[in-house]
């Protein structure tokens, strides 16, 4: 189990210094400049500016100084938000983000898991149909749809959430549902599907045979296997959601690391795009070591390699 570990850390950490590289090379790749919006820049100035930055050093002299100092946890100055640093935007705007992420896949799992079984539990009949049908749409609509459905009908015609910011408990009402909404579609059809198949195995066959009582054969047994996809699908969904939200955010002007992120891609602030980047592939690359781990404590039958 160590071993495995400590394999899967390893691989992890090539996985982000690839990330990081290719973030950096790309980024400077790319036509333009961070200094190019600003107004009557003079050569002279210009050159202030990239001096101040280290831009004018060799190229692989900036990767190697901003590796270096990434390792750290220094992500270097923000290039348009003076005084700030990109560290201290993603510790101050991450919370935000992550607290929101959070509280949307608590929502799906705690909904799409008993979706899931009833449907499965109801094969053919008409609750499985309407469970089926919710969760095809769910999958289908694109986010900034529920978001734009939810703020219509129940911010401006009903009113009866606010659609801006997240200073009380109702702010959260709307974000989150347009959140949970995807996630809780696809662990339904996940947990059905999962859940048809232990049912039909031989071992559930056997307990009903037996005259095993129904509720404890389902939570004891079928739910204890069907559930691990779920595990395993946790993981990425939970960064995905933390790290996804940028549209969300943006729409319902949450002041989090999303639409922290959209900005500095619209200001070309390279700093802010590169550190936000790397920071959230470390999150992602993480979470999935995690259920890894987790999806052997949950099934003893899976043998690490």
């Amino acid at each position: 189990m160590v071993k495995y570990i400590l394999k899967r850390l390893g691989m992890a950490i090539v996985t982000i210094w690839l990330v990081a590289t290719l973030t950096f090379f790309l980024m400077n790749m790319v036509p333009g400049g961070p200094f190019l919006s600003e107004k009557a820049v003079s050569p002279k100035a210009m050159a202030a500016l990239e001096e101040k930055y280290g831009l004018d050093k060799p190229l692989f002299e900036q990767y190697l100084t901003y590796m270096k100092d990434a390792v750290h946890g220094d992500f270097g100055d923000s290039l348009k938000q003076r005084g700030r640093t990109v560290s201290m935007i993603i510790s101050t705007k991450f919370p935000v983000s992550a607290r929101l992420g959070g509280i949307a896949v608590l929502v799906a799992f705690c909904i799409g898991v008993p979706l899931g079984c009833i449907s499965a539990l109801n094969r053919g009949k008409i609750s499985d149909n309407i469970i089926i049908v919710i969760a095809t749409c769910g999958i289908a609509v694109p986010s900034f749809v529920i978001c734009t459905l939810l703020m219509y009908v129940f911010g401006v015609r009903l009113g009866w959430l606010p659609t801006l910011g997240l200073s009380t408990w109702k702010h959260y009402i709307m974000p989150v549902t347009a959140l949970a909404f995807y996630p809780t579609a696809y662990i339904t059809r996940l947990m059905r599907s999962s859940m048809l198949d232990v049912l039909g195995q031989d071992y559930m066959r056997t307990a009903k045979a037996k005259g095993l009582n129904q509720f404890v054969s389902l939570f004891k047994h079928a739910l204890r296997n069907a559930i691990l996809p779920i595990v395993t699908y946790m993981g990425p969904l939970l960064a995905y959601t933390v790290t996804g939200s940028f549209i969300v955010e943006k729409i319902f002007t949450i002041p989090g690391l999303g639409s922290e992120f959209i900005g500095s891609i619209t200001n070309r602030d390279y700093t802010v795009i590169m550190g936000t980047t790397i920071f959230l592939a470390t999150l992602m690359v993480l979470m999935n070591v995690v259920v890894d781990i987790v999806y052997k404590i949950v099934d003893p039958r899976i043998k690490l390699k």
